[in-house]
């Protein structure tokens, strides 16, 4: 599938959807919406933002983008290519408002955050637009994990006692931008904080023995979340036992995760694992992930979500157990989901579930 066959066959997509609710345009404005519909394209400045620098309108017979004149020359020479967008740009100074009125008219717009004024936010219809991902996009998502799986892999190797936290999220930054790879997320947590806070943004605190790299990477708009655990001296029995445990939530996630199944009935099997293995409540302290792709989560499972999972769906589950966890990114298939982030030289721990030995990355004791 090329490019343009991969534009036309979302453009069918969005088409449907406005013909389904009786909308004559939808509108997007987020870099998520961006990126997917003109197949990896990237039109971010800040990096923290959702929104992006350039606006998209979808019409009946056609496909326009609005941005200023500081943003439309690098639009045009890098992401658009041969796509047939239409592309008006006004003075940076000037009020965009003005320029798009001849577009709109009496349109009837779907958008993803309530622009143009008088639009109806359908964002959360429109995002599950881009749920079912295509060839192409699978094939850019499994290359984003292969690098990111090996960012772990070298930072982990790395990294020494002594080290500040900092330290190792600019090792680990430094890897993935080397790739063009956006840390869109970087936790990184030593000793006891990896035992104290599910979110452990970077501080100054020193690695002594034990660590947790977490990362939210992100390149043609595809995000991939992934955790790994290092570990300097033999880990006690405790903590061995917590992450057998958390590999063993996560294996009953992953080979659940099948077109076709109820997200709370997996989410549900998932809580009644923890509490197998001995840890009935951890699941409490933080969420469990949910489907990502282009959003971090598009949403996340819970005991009472309505979702169904899809053919070609991405999800990163993020179970956790105080000290450790257990988290990669998946594509959903009928024959089993596919891990996007292959271990590399990383351990291995295998667990069986439902009749099938899944494999998990282990700690990496060093």
């Amino acid at each position: 599938m090329t490019r343009l066959e991969e534009f036309e066959t979302k453009l069918q997509r969005v088409r449907a959807f406005m013909g389904q609710h009786g909308y004559g345009g939808v509108a997007m404005t987020s870099q998520a919406n961006f990126a997917w519909l003109t197949c990896g394209g990237d039109d971010h400045v800040a990096m923290a933002s959702e929104g992006g620098v350039a606006k998209l309108l979808v019409t009946a017979d056609a496909v326009h983008l609005l941005t200023n004149n500081i943003e439309s020359p690098r639009l045009i020479a890098e992401e658009l290519g041969e796509l047939p967008i239409k592309v008006h740009d006004y003075p940076w100074h000037e009020d965009e408002t003005a320029a798009f009125p001849d577009l709109t008219g009496s349109l009837t717009v779907a958008s993803d955050d309530g622009w143009p004024a008088g639009a109806k936010n359908e964002a959360a219809e429109i995002a599950r637009l881009r749920f079912e991902l295509l060839e192409p996009e699978i094939d850019r998502y499994r290359w984003i994990g292969g690098r990111a799986a090996k960012a772990l892999e070298a930072v982990a190797q790395e990294i020494e006692p002594g080290m500040a936290e900092h330290e190792i999220a600019a090792d680990l930054g430094a890897e993935l931008l080397a790739d063009g790879i956006i840390p869109a997320v970087l936790l990184i947590a030593t000793d006891e904080r990896c035992f104290r806070f599910r979110h452990p943004i970077p501080t100054g605190r020193k690695l002594e023995k034990h660590a947790m790299l977490v990362i939210g990477a992100r390149r043609w708009g595809l995000g991939v979340s992934a955790t790994r655990i290092v570990h300097f001296g033999k880990p006690d029995d405790e903590l061995r036992r917590r992450h057998e445990a958390v590999c063993r939530v996560d294996a009953c996630f992953l080979s659940e995760t099948r077109p076709g199944a109820a997200v709370k009935d997996i989410f549900a099997k998932a809580v009644a694992m923890y509490a197998e293995t001995g840890y009935p409540e951890e699941w409490r302290l933080h969420h469990q992930g949910g489907a990502t792709g282009y959003a971090p989560r598009d949403y996340r499972g819970t005991m009472d979500c309505p979702e169904i999972v899809l053919e070609n769906q991405a999800f990163a589950w993020n179970p956790s157990i105080s000290g450790t966890k257990s988290e990669d990114t998946i594509i959903a298939h009928e024959d089993g989901a596919g891990v996007l982030c292959p271990e590399g030289d990383w351990p291995r721990i295998e667990v069986e579930y439902g009749g099938r030995t899944v494999r998990r990355p282990d700690i990496l004791v060093r």
